[in-house]
């Protein structure tokens, strides 16, 4: 059995390639790029403590998570946009 792929599909998977592309721009910034600019960072001060240190402790972990759920939240409204969600209750599949 052979799945038809239609101009749906791939623009469907287009724009997914596309979000995960940006999603790890963005960690692979917070991840490496802010780092290497610690030293500079840690003049300025958050909540009484230095912005690097604020960064790499507390809010990357947060922009960790937000990365997460956004990439969940927007693929479920890809899903749904395109028609290929699992959810029964819309109707669709990805038949």
């Amino acid at each position: 059995m052979t799945m038809d792929i239609t101009e749906r599909h791939r623009a469907y998977w287009r724009d997914n390639r596309v979000l995960t592309v940006v999603l790890t721009l963005v960690w692979a910034t917070v991840s490496f790029v802010a780092p290497f600019f610690a030293r500079e960072m840690s003049v300025v001060t958050v909540l009484g403590m230095p912005l690097s240190f604020f960064m790499f402790s507390l809010a990357s972990l947060l922009i960790y998570v937000a990365i997460t759920g956004y990439y969940a939240w927007k693929t479920n409204r890809m899903d749904i946009q395109y028609g290929v969600s699992e959810d029964e209750e819309d109707g669709h599949g990805l038949v």
